[in-house]
């Protein structure tokens, strides 16, 4: 099993990609007329979803099976929205939107190493979600805790002090 925490996140494929995607979208943003407040309000939008592609990879990188769970939904609701921005680019006058289409081109491939990376995702490595969004097969919000039946004695740790 790959021990997770060994691998620095930026040399990942899925890191780089989205390091790609954020650096493309920044570009098409500078295309934005300043006085076009709809467009300088979208750009913030996409922005931030370009940077969630790669941070929560970083953040992800030695969390356990449901914190892992959770960043892949984020990203993977952050791509669905950059799929959908050219739309909205559209509507409110970029005329350049064909440029998008780049990203869009960008998160297909960012897609293909994101269904890699989830996969390498440990399920034994976990923390019950007691929500019950993030578990593994198997385990659900109201399980017991199996690390509740590590019989624990301090005094196996501590020595007792005598005098």
């Amino acid at each position: 099993m790959i021990n997770h925490s060994d691998i620095n996140p930026a040399n990942l494929p899925i890191f780089k990609k989205g390091i790609e995607i954020y650096e493309t979208v920044d570009h098409i943003c500078e295309l934005f007329p300043e006085d076009n407040i709809a467009l300088q309000a979208i750009e913030e939008n996409i922005m931030e979803d370009a940077s969630t592609l790669f941070v929560k990879i970083a953040g992800a990188q030695d969390a356990p099976y449901d914190l892992r769970m959770e960043a892949a939904t984020l990203i993977r609701k952050s791509a669905n929205n950059l799929m959908v921005q050219n739309h909205a680019l559209g509507l409110f006058g970029f005329k350049d939107v064909e440029y998008f289409k780049i990203v869009r081109d960008l998160i297909e491939e960012y897609r293909l190493l994101f269904i890699d990376w989830v996969a390498s995702f440990d399920p034994w490595d976990y923390v019950i979600d007691r929500w019950g969004l993030f578990n593994p097969p198997g385990v659900g919000p109201f399980d017991k805790d199996p690390d509740d039946d590590i019989p624990f004695d301090p005094k196996d740790f501590f020595e007792e002090d005598t005098d």
